[in-house]
């Protein structure tokens, strides 16, 4: 499956948006290594990973295929599982392929990329943040299925020479067909899928709704994820796909039952968070650093706690900022560290020695909201931040803990 967007595209079967916006993450000052797995290289300067589920499903798909060619070429014996593994390596190169396709349009849309990973069903492009118009949407979902299609049909003039029957024929036959059954998985019209978000993209074009589109995108993903549940093992059973019914045994079926499971699971969660990701992003803009800041009182650094927390409560604050004499900002009190001074030590403890103090990153503006604010708050971490006004004066301090009950609010509202 191939899921699109800002927090990546799985491929269940063949190959994979959040601004994840815990205000804990590190969006603009992304990790040397965001970590994800083996890494494999930088392509284009985008870490790709292969995370430890890969040898999983590189060894079922050994196992698998070795069977297969037990059919086809007896005559390997025991070899036949080596090429079975050069097989599965070099289809999980093709969804390589298909994600790199996905990140090269991404950076030419200057969006971010964190990291490609490939796991358990395929391939993830981490891209972190959504695109701006429904075009450029369906352009960078439409690319990965194209690029399938092409290395499709490259396998299928290259076995014009190689003859049937042999190692390299029977590799590139599979290689073709694998890499046309992830482009045609991924251009099914639901999310998480490409199709999915070519669908939005159509509907975002029609309505001139990004959400009407999610929606939309959404729940045809969420009825193929019912459809896969009942169809696939209905499809097997039939003989539609693979053996006939009375060649398929009590293994196979529910192998083909647990399959299904998975990928549709995949499915309806992957169209569920692409649900909640929209939503988030609808209800963004309410996160706003004025709104969310708590009025301060400044005080100086030799200032007893009991005496600042006086004035703090006659002038209704709820946060202490440290000043110099000639009133400039040089720390914020820590709101944990006020409530670890016990009441009757209070008067013999100067705010000085709880105040975290003050970075450039730590001073925030006023107007900061959504995402602005939240990419602010990930590029330095800390548990209070100064908010000032366009002119340098204090406005207040903005916690943390404040923001994240914020975030939690706007995520547990009701799907549309």
């Amino acid at each position: 499956m191939d899921e699109s967007g800002d927090s990546g595209r799985p491929q269940p079967g063949a190959g994979g948006t959040d601004p994840s916006a815990a205000p804990s993450g590190g969006k603009p000052k992304r990790p040397a290594d965001p970590g994800g797995g083996l890494l494999m290289g930088r392509p284009f300067g985008v870490p790709v990973y292969v995370a430890p589920s890969w040898f999983v499903v590189a060894a079922l798909i050994t196992w698998v295929f070795g069977g297969q060619l037990d059919r086809v070429l007896p005559e390997l014996g025991g070899a036949r599982y080596l090429v079975a593994l050069f097989f599965a390596i070099a289809f999980y190169a093709s969804v390589l392929v298909h994600e790199l396709a996905h990140t090269v349009a991404a950076l030419r849309y200057k969006l971010p990329v964190r990291r490609i990973q490939l796991q358990f069903f395929g391939g993830v492009s981490e891209i972190e943040k959504e695109t701006e118009t429904p075009g450029r949407e369906f352009i960078l979902a439409f690319v990965g299925p194209l690029l399938s299609l092409v290395l499709g049909g490259v396998f299928y003039g290259a076995m014009r020479f190689v003859e049937p029957g042999t190692v390299p024929g029977v590799l590139i036959a599979g290689l073709m067909i694998s890499n046309l059954i992830v482009a045609a998985f991924n251009l099914l019209p639901g999310l998480p899928l490409d199709g999915g978000r070519m669908l939005r993209a159509i509907v975002w074009k029609i309505t001139g709704k990004p959400m009407s589109g999610t929606i939309a995108a959404a729940w045809v993903g969420r009825g193929l994820a019912v459809t896969v549940l009942i169809g696939l093992p209905l499809l097997t059973h039939t003989g539609v796909l693979g053996s006939a019914n009375e060649d398929i045994g009590g293994v196979e079926t529910v192998m083909d039952a647990l399959l299904a499971a998975i990928l549709a699971g995949i499915i309806w969660t992957g169209a569920g968070n692409s649900l909640r990701m929209a939503r988030l992003r609808e209800h963004l803009p309410d996160l706003r650093a004025r709104t969310l800041t708590r009025r301060a009182v400044p005080v100086e650094s030799a200032t007893p706690l009991s005496e600042a927390l006086r004035r703090a409560n006659e002038a209704g604050a709820r946060a202490l900022v440290v000043v110099d004499g000639q009133g400039n900002p040089k720390g914020v009190v820590r709101e944990a560290a006020i409530v670890g001074v016990p009441e009757h030590r209070r008067p013999w403890v100067a705010v000085s020695g709880l105040a975290q103090d003050l970075t450039d990153g730590m001073k925030v503006p006023a107007e900061l909201a959504g995402e602005a604010l939240l990419d602010r708050l990930k590029a330095t971490p800390a548990t209070e931040y100064l908010v000032i006004e366009e002119t340098g004066e204090i406005y207040g301090v903005l916690s943390t803990a404040d923001v994240e009950r914020a975030f939690v609010k706007a995520m547990a509202r009701p799907e549309s």
